[in-house]
């Protein structure tokens, strides 16, 4: 096994080297910085097991550092602060900011090797931590939408046990569901709704105390929706949160008799707009950079750097997809570029290519789906004309797809699930 690596971040040469010494003796691995930048330059590329942080330093105090790396998503490793000048105030601060330990200089020879240890043991046991909501921005709309879930985490106790999230697919709303999770409790999204129509309370007790999130509530069934209904109910005895999301109008679903009255009436007490990323297009560049860094923390794929023209590249460009889609461009760029750093022309290039993915062409196989479709008739009830344009985007795409029904479920957006269930409401058969 590959020994651990340990970032020694320290102005004190003398103190860099001493603890250089002492824990190579014990085996690991140990780089060295002299300051906030060094250590900055490192951690960009490398992801250390354990940091000891030294908190004074002249270029940047320690606190600063570790609050830029919580915010940035790369506090994916413990962090030990270090001070000869410590207080409990300081030592209370960085651990709210997310340290694991504080040691006071002079450090003791042993209470380091064990500090070092339980830390160690620790990141083991750590999962993996992908995007967080405080990676989505520091916009004035992405400010205002975290003091809103802030608000509501902290009126946990008074407030509605159920949350509506609305926004465009891939905006972010698993982010703010995510965010309303407290530490060491369970999360279920549910990805399967059938439960709902036979056993809703069933999925109580084994989240209790945690979350659960449905990411399309307007794909529910009416049985479904009368099971959640019932859910949310008696969610507040476990102490579970519901969060919904939708990116369809659910008050003229509900007129249209497709989306039940009461349960509308229930999620509307709670609801937030959550921003599509055109309307924070300020924060791409540092979106951009932290996708970056999560593909290189849990993916292993190496970090290249971003020139400004590229990053403004990716700010001035359209995102129909939201994160999504940015999230898919990171990673092409990451993987195809053959360069150190990503570069303008990298980013024309892979941005052509997801033009064409958003911007569907039509091909003959779908030209008579299409037709008809123009030709549909337009003088019957919004219902049947909802389900008239259904039937025929479906099976235009299925022209499209080839009957490839994992193609089909990716162009429009459903789990596969929900897509046979949708198709087969629509009367549409599938080729086996």
């Amino acid at each position: 096994m590959a020994s651990k690596r340990i970032l020694v971040v320290d102005d004190e040469v003398g103190i860099r080297e001493l603890l250089h010494d002492i824990l190579q003796d014990e085996g690991y691995q140990v780089e060295l910085a002299e300051n906030a930048a060094a250590a900055r330059a490192i951690r960009l590329h490398e992801r250390p097991d354990i940091v000891l942080l030294d908190i004074w330093m002249p270029d940047c105090d320690g606190i600063s550092l570790l609050k830029e790396w919580a915010s940035a998503g790369l506090l994916t490793m413990p962090v030990v602060m270090m001070s000869g000048h410590g207080t409990i105030d300081t030592a209370v601060e960085a651990t709210r900011i997310g340290a694991f330990d504080f040691l006071e200089k002079p450090i003791a020879l042993q209470k380091l090797l064990k500090t070092v240890s339980t830390a160690l043991k620790h990141s083991e046991q750590l999962p993996k931590s992908g995007m967080s909501l405080a990676n989505l921005g520091k916009s004035p709309l992405v400010v205002a939408l975290k003091d809103r879930l802030d608000k509501i985490a902290a009126n946990a106790n008074n407030s509605p046990s159920a949350l509506l999230l609305i926004g465009g697919k891939g905006c972010g709303a698993e982010l703010c569901a995510r965010f309303l999770q407290n530490v060491n409790t369970p999360w279920l999204q549910l990805a399967e709704f059938s439960q709902l129509a036979t056993a809703p309370l069933d999925i109580l007790e084994p989240i209790r105390d945690g979350v659960l999130y449905i990411s399309e509530v307007a794909e529910l069934s009416k049985t479904e929706q009368k099971g959640l209904l019932l859910l949310i109910a008696k969610a507040d005895k476990y102490n579970v949160r519901v969060v919904c999301s939708t990116s369809e109008n659910l008050p003229q679903l509900q007129a249209e008799a497709l989306f039940d009255h009461n349960l509308l009436q229930l999620l509307s007490a709670v609801s937030l707009r959550v921003p599509a990323l055109d309307e924070h297009k300020e924060d791409i560049p540092d979106l951009a950079v932290a996708m970056a860094n999560l593909q290189f923390e849990l993916a292993n794929i190496e970090y290249r750097e971003f020139d400004i023209a590229a990053l403004n590249s990716l700010r001035n460009a359209d995102w129909p997809g939201n994160l999504a889609q940015l999230d898919a461009v990171v990673r092409n760029l990451l993987q195809t570029s053959l360069d150190t750093k990503i570069s303008l022309d990298d980013v024309n290039r892979v941005m052509h290519q997801f033009e064409g993915a958003y911007r569907k062409s039509l091909p003959a196989a779908g030209t008579q789906a299409l037709t008809t479709y123009n030709a549909a008739n337009l003088d019957q009830p919004l219902r049947e004309a909802r389900d008239e344009f259904e039937r025929h985007y479906f099976e235009y795409h299925m022209q499209v797809a080839t009957h490839n029904m994992s193609k089909l479920a990716e162009i429009a957006g459903l789990e596969r699930t929900h897509l046979y269930r949708k198709l087969k409401q629509l009367g549409i058969k599938i080729k086996g």
